[in-house]
């Protein structure tokens, strides 16, 4: 088995059981198969493509592999010795004289029947011929062979139908071994879903809806695999009623699970990786009637609704069932079987995949000794009815939109530096929930920075955008130019303004209070409020000294400015003399700072600036 490392760097994933005949040789019972996630990147980075080729040498590989394992075992067999023999009863569904009745009886009948296209059509006259026949041969019941009597109507009804196909090359529908059914195609039907798509071939129909969501709307997973979340998720709902039928619907079935799965293995390589479009993808396929390969008919379903929805797949993909009947001469390979073929056939082989790559396989075998070049030309007639497929595919929709659904949700991914994510979060929160209820978007944030903004329309996701941008990148203030800020924090010596996103500056104390000196910001201001200011500098660490456009700085202020030193070189502030002698001794001891400092206007912007760098770095 290989590793998960090595199913990392590989493009599939192929998975064959077998065994030995007696002749020695080995005989493939099972096959499933896939191509990797990456399977389409990695070939278009060099590596070989998985087409008919590459499988077909890979299903010679396995049988030495399957050799080998058989070997060990038969070893082990020999050294614990054969077991003790037990004596199972023997039982049999009918006698052949009872089949010898029936089939004399029944045959003509049955003929008939098997000539008939149309499914009920064929199935109520086989359900009438049945009555005839048991009727002659005195059969109700309450006869004790009655339900023996059944199996063989089913096995001569089996017979007279491969008869025909290995005689004349004629099926049930009347079609040949290679002929695909019709083909109808149609997108776009559900007008309010993101994208959708109609396939029906034949009388098998499913319509399949896709809607697109945020990252965040993955579906978590909690297995012993190493996938711990997917957001390519397919849904398969098989109704009663697709088959004519009545029933209890009470969610999906094993069955309804294992053809969800195939499906979306079988899509899954061409969807585009998470960086290249950030969406999380739901598919649901809606089986509306069904008449074999409706499987395969989703996988179509969803190729078509896909690019409906305008995602930029790599590919359409299509897929067919095939079939087998063996007879005493060889093999007869059925394309695109009915469900009637595969019951009564010999094998159950589907096969998608783009033009150019097999995507998903998945093979189910009744008999025994299977040759594998059996499987190889099954391959082969495969791939013609796929390209036919995916022609008329193409005739309604060759490649994805090149937009969303105006129903759609827009999602874009920002890159961001890693130690601006808290800025945008915010202390517990608060800006990414402010910029949500702003513009009306989605953030999802990754530990590698990358944010991926939601939106139901492109103006809500422009505006989201935008805030975030400014914080991660945020522009930078300007020398002289006015901006209106809020007041964000409040100190001692001053205001905290925020006058762009992620950028605020220091409106000092001295500058507030239109020239009058205050003694609290908080006389003047409070958090919140909205203020009109002005750059007057920007230190070499990037630091924003703010002031109010036209305002005096109050004489005797720190960084007050030259008039305040003219007064005081006369002989202090005339003008607050009243004011008391504290407010004079709060000049005098500035007075003897500046004498410490130095005087003059160079003397001053140096102090100005040293003061506001320990303020501000307090203040941060």
């Amino acid at each position: 088995m290989p590793t998960f490392e090595q199913l990392a760097d590989s493009v599939f994933d192929l998975v064959v059981a077998g065994k030995r005949n007696e002749a020695g040789e080995i005989d493939i019972a099972m096959v499933e198969a896939g191509a990797t996630e990456d399977a389409l990147r990695l070939i278009d980075d060099g590596q070989a493509p998985t087409n008919e080729a590459a499988i077909a040498l890979g299903l010679d590989q396995a049988k030495g592999h399957i050799a080998a394992i058989v070997d060990a075992q038969l070893e082990l067999r020999e050294k614990v010795g054969d077991p003790t023999p037990v004596e199972w009863p023997m039982t049999e569904d009918y006698s052949d004289g009872l089949f010898a009745r029936i089939e004399d009886s029944a045959r003509l009948a049955l003929a008939e029947v098997v000539t008939i296209a149309d499914k009920h059509e064929r199935q109520n006259a086989e359900g009438a011929a049945r009555l005839t026949v048991f009727e002659g041969l005195d059969i109700d019941e309450a006869s004790v062979d009655f339900g023996a009597a059944k199996k063989v109507f089913k096995a001569v009804s089996k017979k007279v139908m491969r008869e025909r196909v290995v005689n004349e090359g004629i099926r049930l529908d009347g079609r040949g071994a290679t002929d695909v059914r019709p083909i109808s195609v149609e997108i776009g039907g559900v007008g309010s879903a993101h994208g959708s798509g109609l396939f029906q071939r034949g009388e098998t129909q499913v319509l399949n809806v896709t809607t697109l969501g945020m990252l965040r709307m993955e579906q978590m997973l909690d297995t012993i695999s190493l996938e711990e979340s997917k957001r390519y998720m397919h849904h398969y709902n098989f109704p009663p009623f697709s088959t004519g039928e009545t029933g209890f619907m009470r969610g999906p079935k094993r069955r309804e699970i294992g053809h969800g799965a195939l499906a979306e293995k079988a899509v899954l390589p061409v969807v585009p990786t998470a960086n290249e479009f950030p969406y999380a993808f739901r598919l649901v396929s809606e089986v509306l009637s069904s008449n074999g390969s409706s499987s395969m008919a989703s996988v179509c379903g969803s190729s078509l609704s896909l690019m409906d929805a305008g995602v930029p797949t790599k590919g359409a993909v299509a897929g067919v069932a095939m079939g087998l009947i063996a007879h005493d001469d060889g093999f007869v390979t059925l394309t695109d079987i009915l469900g009637a073929e595969d019951a009564l056939g010999d094998m159950d082989f589907k096969v998608a995949g783009t033009a150019e790559v097999i995507t998903a396989l998945q093979l189910d075998t009744k008999i025994e000794g299977l040759p594998a070049e059996v499987l190889v030309g099954a391959l082969a007639q495969a791939r013609e009815a796929r390209l036919h497929i995916l022609s008329e595919m193409d005739k309604v929709i060759s490649e994805p939109r090149s937009h969303l659904s105006a129903n759609a949700p827009r999602i874009e991914a920002v890159s961001i530096p890693k130690d601006k994510i808290g800025e945008i979060i915010g202390p517990k929160g608060k800006m990414i929930r402010e910029i949500e209820e702003l513009t009306g978007a989605t953030l999802e944030i990754e530990d590698d920075g990358m944010v991926r903004i939601g939106s139901a329309d492109g103006e809500s996701l422009e505006a989201a955008k935008e805030k975030v941008l400014q914080i991660a990148f945020p522009p930078e203030a300007e020398v002289g130019v006015e901006y209106e800020g809020e007041i964000v924090n409040i100190t001692s010596f001053g205001a905290f303004v925020n006058i762009l996103p992620g950028r605020d500056g220091l409106l000092h104390i001295s500058k507030i209070g239109g020239g009058k000196r205050i003694d609290k910001v908080e006389d003047v201001y409070s958090l919140g409020d909205k203020v009109i200011v002005m750059v007057r500098e920007i230190d070499r660490n990037g630091k924003v000294s703010l002031e109010i456009p036209g305002s005096e700085s109050p004489s005797g202020g720190d960084g007050g400015g030259d008039r305040g030193g003219r007064d005081r070189d006369r002989g202090g502030d005339r003008d607050r003399g009243s004011r008391g002698g504290d407010r004079q001794r709060r000049d005098r001891d500035r007075s003897s700072d500046r004498d410490r400092s130095g005087t003059g206007s160079d003397s001053k912007s140096d102090r100005t600036q040293v003061s506001f760098e320990d303020n501000f770095d307090k203040g941060i």
